[in-house]
């Protein structure tokens, strides 16, 4: 089974079931899920963004986040010098360095909705178009 680096932006569509859910699905594939250890951090900032607003569904998008819990995705550390450096040549923030850098350590393809990280996969040949 191939492994999948999945960034907050394609797991919070999964997560809060977001139009954009069901592509991510099937890009995911039954991989092995990995992602940066900040990854929960990210989903917690998602969760307090839609609970701001949107407070009358505040209730079903705790619920949504706590179902991060069951979702197999492995957690890795990274190396923060070569992120901050990644970061600079590509112009994409930390957070999002920190996703392709770990596509890239590991040579598994990157799930993300996010356009910019995206292209910058895709041109290491690490997306699936």
């Amino acid at each position: 089974m191939p492994d999948r680096v999945i960034d907050a932006s394609a797991l919070a569509a999964v997560l809060f079931e977001e139009d954009e859910s069901e592509l991510v699905v099937q890009r995911l594939g039954g991989a092995r899920l990995i992602a940066p250890d900040l990854i929960d951090y990210e989903l917690a900032n998602v969760c307090w963004l839609k609970c701001r607003r949107h407070p009358e569904q505040r209730a079903r998008l705790v619920a949504s986040f706590r179902l991060r819990s069951r979702l197999k995705v492995h957690t890795s550390g990274v190396d923060h010098v070569a992120i901050a450096v990644l970061a600079l040549e590509t112009g994409l923030t930390a957070n999002d360095a920190s996703y392709l850098w770990l596509a890239m350590q590991t040579g598994a393809k990157l799930v993300t909705l996010d356009r910019a990280l995206s292209r910058q996969a895709a041109s290491r040949g690490l997306t699936e178009v």
